[in-house]
């Protein structure tokens, strides 16, 4: 940032200390925009590596008011849209080793809906969404994009003032509206890679994860926002806002997330409150080079969602099992292709899921 504006630094961009702003657009026409843009300082200070960001981003997705999902009609009737922006920092700590960093972020969103029947409990009005998250991380693999040894495991948990306990006020007959005018929950989130080199260059990955979604008050229940999606690549092609997208290979997107059905629509509302997942992932390196490290892989995997803690059983997953292929461009990340065969039946089915395809881009963690 302090060559900016020397012209001789433009080769093609001023380098050097690290910061990175990162601006983006994302459009398929009518159905979907999203616009993003980001600026992390990694040596916030000067002294000390603490990232400092910031980032604001706006998103919009629209469907015609007759609900045929035709993206040639006037789509202006049905919106979901969602803007927002958060400040965070990250330091990196001594104690009880080396390897843990903790990164805090304060953040707003404020969701718009106008006769929007799909996804959430309810079609029309405005939320706002406040909350502070604390994410304790500690990493210890070797490297990123074919790690051999070590793990990283975090810990997460994002947290809303609880308005209701503090405002004093009835929610038994309020509106939707009312209800969730200032969105409010707490959150936690764990997750934990271990990498462990079998022979040469094959390498046993594994992973555990689980997600809940709680609140705090029984009269308004879970958050209409911010539930976890189970089931596919994890990718939906768009930067969604409102919901995390986790993947479970052998099922297609969203097919082992709970879901009941809105009596004016006929949409299904998709409310997964908590879940969990796990995969043992058998990975051999094809190619080392960096400009294009390839590898191939087999696994094992199984996951499940719940719309209510109570019914949470961690034995109790979808499985699945399939092999994939990986490959490391720099100018365009991590790209991939698994095949992953569903041993159980999607929720609400009764066939087993079977033979899918799933496409990956980024890397997976």
């Amino acid at each position: 940032t302090r060559n900016m504006f020397n012209p001789k630094a433009w080769r093609p961009i001023p380098r050097g200390d690290g910061q990175t702003l990162s601006v983006s657009a994302q459009s398929n026409g009518k159905y979907y925009q999203g616009y993003n843009i980001s600026f992390v300082e990694p040596w916030f200070g000067g002294k000390k590596p603490n990232s400092f960001s910031i980032s604001l981003y706006h998103s919009s997705q629209r469907y015609p008011s007759s609900y045929n999902y035709s993206i040639s009609e006037n789509t202006s009737d049905s919106y979901f849209k969602t803007s927002g922006a958060s400040i965070g920092l990250g330091r990196r700590l001594k104690w009880p080793d080396d390897y843990f960093t903790l990164y805090t972020a304060l953040g707003y969103q404020r969701y718009l809906l106008n006769n929007w029947n799909q996804s959430f409990i309810f079609s029309d009005g405005s939320s706002n969404l406040i909350s502070l998250t604390a994410t304790l991380t500690r990493s210890s693999q070797d490297q990123l994009i074919f790690p051999r040894k070590g793990s990283n495991i975090s810990l997460g948990l994002q947290l809303t003032p609880p308005y209701s306990l503090i405002n004093g006020k009835d929610y038994s007959n309020k509106s939707a509206a009312e209800k969730y005018k200032f969105i409010e929950f707490h959150k936690w989130t764990f997750k934990a890679n271990w990498y462990t080199t079998l022979i040469g260059n094959l390498v046993l990955a594994t992973k555990v994860e689980f997600g809940y979604l709680g609140y705090y008050n029984k009269k308004i229940g879970p958050s209409p926002f911010e539930k976890f999606e189970v089931g596919g690549s994890g990718m939906i092609g768009y930067n969604l806002y409102g919901s995390d997208i986790i993947p479970l290979r052998g099922y297609e997107d969203n097919a082992v997330t709970p879901y009941y059905y809105k009596s004016s629509s006929g949409y299904p509302v998709y409310n997964g409150n908590a879940y969990t997942r796990y995969y043992m992932e058998f990975r051999y390196l094809v190619s080392p080079n960096p400009q294009a490290t390839i590898y191939v892989l087999s696994f094992l995997e199984g996951g499940n969602a719940w719309d209510n803690f109570d019914k949470f059983n961690p034995f109790s997953v979808k499985r699945s099992a399939g092999v994939g292929v990986r490959a490391f461009l720099p100018m365009f990340g991590m790209l991939g292709i698994d095949w992953g065969y569903g041993f159980d039946p999607a929720y609400g089915h009764t066939n087993i899921s079977g033979s899918q395809f799933h496409f990956i881009m980024g890397q997976q963690f």
